[in-house]
């Protein structure tokens, strides 16, 4: 049994650079997204997964349509995971320049950035994880992206993901490995009709 109606996505969020991620990667293969600014339910946890998850199933008895919310956080290894789950708050108290600040002098700029997007639909709830590795900048770089990307460089690139167009963006992103997953589950959801 197919899901075809998971072939349109509401995304749950009012950051329309996270929509225009999204659409990026999965209208190609036939996958309508809606941004959609519904009440978000809001809670604190250092867990992603049940971040987003809670969210998810919050907005999904408001609208009860298929839908997608994520989650995602900044993890630096030297500030032991600081910020993590709070970098969206982190980024709207102190920014890119107090990250910068609290790194000063600091060798080890290792750091990771996780993504999780849940989708709830009518019987259905899944979680999909995105992981980018790499290296927090010693100063802003790029005028692309939104958050924290001026100062985060992936492995195996050689720029922020400011820098970088939005194609070159999604193929290193935690957030375009995320929705790589979910694209695939759709697909293989579809293939099983």
């Amino acid at each position: 049994m197919g899901r075809a109606y998971l072939r349109r996505l509401v995304f749950v969020t009012n950051n329309p650079h996270k929509v225009e991620e999204a659409r990026s990667l999965l209208e190609p293969i036939g996958i309508d997204v809606v941004q959609r600014d519904v009440e978000k339910l809001e809670i604190q946890s250092e867990d992603l997964s049940r971040i987003a998850l809670a969210a998810a199933r919050f907005a999904f008895l408001r609208i009860r349509e298929p839908l997608i919310v994520e989650d995602s956080g900044l993890f630096i290894e030297a500030l032991r995971g600081f910020p993590g789950p709070y970098s969206s708050f982190v980024y709207k108290t102190i920014g890119i320049t107090g990250i910068l600040r609290l790194m000063e002098g600091v060798e080890d700029r290792r750091a990771c950035f996780k993504s999780v997007i849940a989708l709830v639909a009518p019987g259905l709830e899944r979680v999909f994880e995105g992981v980018s590795c790499g290296l927090i900048a010693y100063k802003p770089s790029g005028g692309g992206g939104f958050g924290f990307d001026p100062i985060f460089v992936p492995e195996g690139g050689d720029k922020t993901f400011a820098e970088m167009s939005l194609e070159e963006k999604n193929s290193y992103s935690h957030r375009g490995r995320a929705l790589r997953k979910l694209a695939d589950f759709i697909l293989s959801e579809a293939s099983n009709r």
